[in-house]
C-alpha cells in the first residue's frame, strides 16, 4: 500500500470539542473529519462532497504529532446579536459584541499518513502536497487559522500481525483490546475521545478513544496489527 507522507503546521490551531459551548476547548489534534477537510481543499474538493471522497472505507489517515502539545486561551470577539440586531456602539444595555474565551493550540505541527485506494485521487493529492498547491486554502480548525505543509514522501508500508513495537502515530483504542501499552519514564500519555467517522450530513456516526503522546514521541505498545513502512515507521490508521 502506497502511503503519502506530509507535515502540516502552523500558528495556532483549535478543532472544537463537540461538547463544549461557551468556554470552546480545543482536540489536541485534528480528528479525521477534520482532515479530510484538510486533504479536500489541497485537491479542491468541495465542502459537500470531502467527506464522501474520503470517506473512511476508501482511505486511511494516521496521524503523528510533530510539536509538544501547548494550550493557551484567547478572548475571541463576536458581534452581539442576542436581541436580534447589531449596533457598532453600546446603547442602553446592549454590547457591541460578546468576547469568548477560546482555547488554542499554539506551534501545532503534525505529520499525515495519508492512502487512498483511488489511485487518480491519491496520485492528484501527491503532485499538489509535492508541488506546494491547494485549490483552496487549508485551515487549522477554523478559517481563519491558516495552515502550510510541506511535502515528505511517498512510501509502501505492509499490515504486520499482533507484536509489540515502537508506533509513531496516535493509538485507536480497538487496535488494542486487552493488549498493552508499555509506559516509559519521561513521556507524557493522555486519552481522548475523538468523532472517528461522520456522515455527508455532517453527522458523527462513531466515535473512538485513542492514546496519545503529548510530546510527540513514540509509543510502545502490543496491538492487533499495525503497518510497517520501508523506512522503518509503525503506523496505525484512523
Amino acid at each position: 500500500m502506497k502511503v503519502l507522507v506530509f507535515d502540516i503546521y502552523g500558528d495556532l490551531a483549535h478543532f472544537r470539542k463537540f461538547y463544549t459551548t461557551s468556554s470552546p476547548l480545543t482536540f489536541p489534534f485534528p480528528p479525521p473529519s477534520t482532515i479530510k477537510g484538510m486533504l479536500g481543499a489541497i485537491i479542491g474538493v468541495d465542502k459537500k462532497d470531502y467527506l464522501r471522497v474520503f470517506s473512511s472505507d476508501h482511505c486511511k489517515i494516521g496521524l503523528q504529532i510533530l510539536r509538544p502539545v501547548k494550550k493557551i486561551r484567547l478572548g475571541l470577539n463576536h458581534i452581539n446579536t442576542k436581541q436580534n440586531y447589531w449596533i457598532p456602539t453600546k446603547r442602553g444595555s446592549h454590547e457591541a459584541r460578546t468576547q469568548i474565551r477560546t482555547e488554542f493550540i499554539k506551534d501545532p505541527g503534525y505529520r499525515l499518513y495519508v492512502s487512498h485506494e483511488d489511485r487518480v485521487i491519491f496520485e492528484d493529492l501527491v503532485e499538489k502536497v509535492k508541488n506546494h498547491e491547494a485549490v483552496f486554502t487549508p485551515a487549522l480548525g477554523l478559517s481563519e487559522l491558516l495552515a502550510d505543509f510541506q511535502y515528505q514522501k511517498v512510501v509502501e508500508v505492509e499490515e504486520s500481525k499482533e507484536g509489540e513495537t515502537d508506533l509513531v502515530t496516535v493509538i485507536p483504542l480497538p487496535y488494542l483490546e486487552g493488549l498493552r501499552i508499555i509506559f516509559e519514564g519521561g513521556k507524557k500519555y493522555f486519552k481522548e475521545r475523538i468523532p472517528i467517522r461522520m456522515n455527508e450530513e455532517r453527522i458523527v456516526e462513531e466515535y473512538q478513544e485513542v492514546i496519545f503522546e503529548s510530546g510527540g514521541k513514540t509509543i510502545q505498545a502490543e496491538t492487533k496489527r499495525h503497518w510497517k513502512s520501508e523506512s522503518g515507521e509503525s503506523l496505525l490508521f484512523f
